[in-house]
């Protein structure tokens, strides 16, 4: 069955950096929009950050604009997250998931991972 794999969580202090990296398994990337989730304790999980198929226009949450970056190696078959000046409140469980076009509702997306942790703390 098609899924993602998320990687690269970890914990890091406030203003550090991570690059999360999320790989496809049985499905080709570049044939995809595929975004970034993220569930921080207590709340709903939440999108942040999305790339397009073809023209990757990207799209970011102002909760990560300008310290987010999301890329993809369509060589690899692969998307990635840089995230870069983290927050104590970036917390949480990352996710990446694909659908047809960034702007499909969550309930679109398909081929979730298991995500990966994120924790900012001194």
């Amino acid at each position: 069955q098609a899924h993602l794999e998320e990687s690269g969580g970890g914990l890091v202090h406030p203003g550090g950096s991570l690059r999360l990296s999320c790989a496809a398994n049985g499905i080709t990337l570049d044939d995809y929009a595929v975004g970034w989730f993220r569930q921080s304790p207590g709340k709903e999980r939440e999108g942040i950050s999305c790339i397009d198929r073809a023209d990757a226009n990207t799209y970011y949450w102002d909760s990560v604009k300008g310290r987010f970056t999301i890329s993809r190696d369509n060589a690899k078959n692969a998307v990635y997250l840089q995230m870069n000046n983290l927050k104590s409140e970036d917390t949480g469980v990352y996710y990446c998931a694909a659908a047809a076009y960034c702007h499909d509702g969550m309930g679109s997306y398909g081929a979730w991972g298991q995500g990966t942790q994120v924790t900012v703390s001194l």
